[in-house]
């Protein structure tokens, strides 16, 4: 296998069609090479719900969409759509069959994807070159290393994530009755094993508003397992929560952004809190935080039911059933607290003002 060229320029496919958090941490990868050679155009094959959230971002000419609910149709649509545009170099930075198939379709002649080791699903198969074997690390950096094979430097990571004035204003219109400092509450993602029981998050809403004199906003989508989790949730407080679930992926920008303080487990909305810097209190029990954790931000703000006490456990893609339940009320109200005393002043206020946002990432 012949080694790459430094990229220089011209057309780059990305491949990375699926899951809002893992979107999110493809932007910092758009910011490096726009960097590096202005000249790039970006092609980004992705699902409905990530092509949303990066709608109007600076750094994407053009995105590919793949409807998953189209079954093979989705594979015929996409390759239509590709045979109008040739690339240079695609990054296939998933690892999974469906992506490599999806690479498979791609008009070029250099497409980057995993080591043998790390790809899943044959996907290494699809590729023409491939990142060296690397120990298992954060997933930013780990989408770091395709920067590394084609010769792109990469500094702190900007993501440059933010609402439209016309999205703030919705999310505006929603918030009209909030008063005291507003926590958003993620209360349910896809993934049940992911989730906080809504019992404790109605139990969190009431202190909050007994004791900070906060109020909270519900955020998310409007599937099932999200209504229903809500719907738990709120039968259970008297402290009004704002329910602001299925106000849109765009809208959700804003309503990020206007909150003091964000709960979450790991999902998409918590991994956009980070890239636009509010601050999110994350709960990992299922999931990985040393592998999906917050990047260089917000890192004390996690509460960490993923490991054993004094276990120093490797980072995997491993996930752990039974542990959100170790997660009390108790230690999520005092992460808030400590996120509202260290970033709720207006120093940090005017720090995250949306002309700073739009600038700086």
């Amino acid at each position: 296998m012949t080694a790459l060229a430094p990229w220089t320029g011209g057309r780059l496919g990305i491949v990375m069609m699926s899951a809002l958090g893992d979107a999110v941490h493809v932007l910092p990868l758009l910011d490096a090479l726009k960097t590096h050679a202005p000249s790039t155009h970006v092609t980004w094959v992705l699902q409905p719900g990530p092509a949303e959230m990066v709608r109007g971002h600076p750094y994407v000419d053009d995105a590919v969409i793949f409807r998953r609910d189209r079954g093979l149709a989705a594979y015929a649509d996409v390759r239509r759509e590709l045979a109008r545009r040739p690339l240079d170099v695609v990054l296939n930075l998933q690892v999974y069959f469906k992506a490599g198939l999806v690479t498979l379709l791609a008009r070029a002649p250099v497409k980057l994807g995993f080591d043998v080791t790390r790809a899943r699903d044959a996907n290494w198969l699809f590729t023409t070159h491939r990142i060296p074997p690397h120990a298992p690390q954060h997933v930013q950096d780990q989408y770091f290393e395709f920067l590394g094979a084609i010769g792109v430097a990469h500094g702190e990571p900007r993501w440059h994530l933010a609402p439209t004035a016309e999205e703030r204003a919705r999310a505006r219109a929603l918030l009209q009755t909030a008063g005291g400092p507003l926590v958003g509450l993620v209360v349910a993602t896809s993934r049940p094993g992911k989730n906080w029981m809504p019992e404790r998050y109605a139990e969190l809403a009431g202190r909050l508003r007994r004791e900070l004199g906060a109020r909270c906003v519900l955020l998310g989508g409007a599937t099932p397992i999200e209504r229903g989790a809500a719907d738990a949730m709120l039968a259970r407080t008297d402290a009004a929560p704002i329910d602001a679930l299925g106000s849109g992926l765009r809208t959700l920008l804003g309503l990020l952004e206007a909150c003091d303080v964000v709960v979450s487990s790991d999902t998409g909305p918590y991994h956009m809190c980070v890239a636009m810097n509010v601050p999110a209190v994350g709960l990992y029990g299922y999931t990985n935080p040393k592998r999906v954790g917050p990047y260089r931000r917000f890192t004390e703000l996690v509460i960490d039911a993923y490991g054993d006490p004094g276990e120093d456990y490797p980072v995997s893609m491993d996930y752990r059933t039974g542990r959100m339940q170790r997660i009390a009320v108790d230690d999520v109200l005092a992460k808030v607290t400590l996120a509202l005393e260290r970033y709720g002043g207006e120093p940090w206020r005017r720090l995250r003002a949306p002309e700073r946002l739009t600038a700086s990432g």
